[in-house]
């Protein structure tokens, strides 16, 4: 006779589902990684559900546990309270400036600042005062402010986007935070240079879907080609949000907190269903592992590989697809305004970099020599 805990074990195995009640979570390091101990009473039904659920849990015998790696989508599926890195990396900054660089990390999440933006001040801004010490932040003149970026560029020879990178934390913390003027300091911002959109030739884009064997890993760069779309809006993009009825695909959130519609391609249609029917995912088109997000990191080595495996040898990453997208829409004939509006550019003028890529007008034009 089955008592009521074991019939439950039961309903939780035959629905492939883990009960986190019946389990204990401890976050620790195994092997000098961070890790979450998965401790329970011993019993195989218990096991198995573990297993299922996380097909990469491992069991160690000097932890005597099983344990998964400490990831924010393994803690948020196993609603574990995430830990902020700040209030990590607070610590080895001196006491003097620990309360600045929490009050930075507030008042950028109090600003809903994307995590990317967040990541990088805070970095940005833990640099300076990890060189400060025990100066207070809050006494930096503009004088000295100057010297710090002078230091950077020739000592640490950091290229431009870094050092406005440094400039936008900085200018940030001052102004944001501690409320002082704009112009509090002046500081010489180093020009972008201008560089052209790395991109690849149908041909080329033919190849590397064709390398790329696993369906999920094809259907992702498909998608990421064939919409012209960021990595980030890759990942992000919902089951929910592909309509297949009326071919259009919503790209939520995107850079600057946009939304868009993007046409979706027929030609995709049916990889797309095959792949939803062997994979099933559930909230996002593409999981990880541990359920959630597919992470950014993942794709962009899966691009990776498939470029070594075509056999192209140009330096370019996963971004790549989206200017391909862009260059070959425009070599078709389509109006720039119409492509700006695709790939979600505020300004035209980044939008028209792809005419110095594929300038049309001059493509009809042929070299002296081709006459001699």
């Amino acid at each position: 006779m089955y008592n009521i805990f074991t019939i439950f074990e039961y309903i939780v195995i035959q629905n492939a589902r883990m009960d986190i009640r019946y389990y204990t979570f401890v976050p620790d390091t195994h092997k000098n990684k961070k890790v979450i101990l998965v401790n329970f009473n011993y019993n195989n039904k218990l096991k198995e559900a573990l297993r299922q659920r996380f097909p990469s849990a491992r069991w160690s015998a000097t932890k005597k546990s099983w344990y998964l790696p400490d990831l924010p989508v393994v803690r948020e599926a196993l609603q574990i309270k995430k830990t902020n890195p700040a209030r990590t990396k607070v610590l080895k900054i001196h006491p003097v400036n620990q309360q600045a660089y929490l009050d930075l990390d507030r008042q950028l999440s109090l600003k809903k600042y994307s995590y990317s933006t967040k990541r990088i001040y805070l970095a940005e801004f833990w640099h300076l005062l990890m060189l400060l010490d025990d100066y207070d932040v809050s006494h930096l003149s503009p004088k000295r402010l100057k010297d710090y970026f002078l230091y950077c560029v020739n000592e640490k020879k950091m290229g431009e986007r870094k050092i406005n990178g440094k400039i936008n934390a900085i200018k940030f913390y001052f102004e944001q935070v501690l409320n002082r003027p704009k112009m509090f300091f002046d500081i010489p911002r180093p020009k972008k240079p201008l560089t052209l959109p790395k991109m690849l030739s149908k041909s080329e884009v033919k190849r590397l879907f064709n390398v790329t064997s696993n369906l999920k890993h094809r259907v992702a760069l498909q998608l990421s080609y064939g919409m012209g779309l960021r990595v980030s809006e890759v990942v992000n993009l919902m089951v929910i949000d592909v309509d297949s009825k009326r071919m259009v695909v919503h790209v939520r959130g995107a850079k600057g907190k946009k939304d868009r519609y993007v046409p979706l391609p027929k030609s995709i249609l049916p990889s797309l269903r095959e792949y939803y029917m062997c994979y099933r995912p559930k909230v996002y088109l593409f999981e990880g592992q541990y359920g959630g997000r597919y992470a950014k990191s993942s794709l962009q080595q899966v691009f990776k590989k498939a470029m070594h495996k075509a056999g192209i040898k140009k330096q370019i990453g996963i971004h790549g697809l989206r200017h391909s997208y862009a260059t070959h829409l425009l070599e078709a004939g389509a109006d720039m305004r119409f492509i700006q509006e695709l790939l979600g550019h505020n300004s035209i003028k980044t939008t028209q970099v792809y005419t110095k890529v594929t300038p049309r007008s001059k493509s009809k034009i042929k070299s002296p020599l081709d006459s001699l």
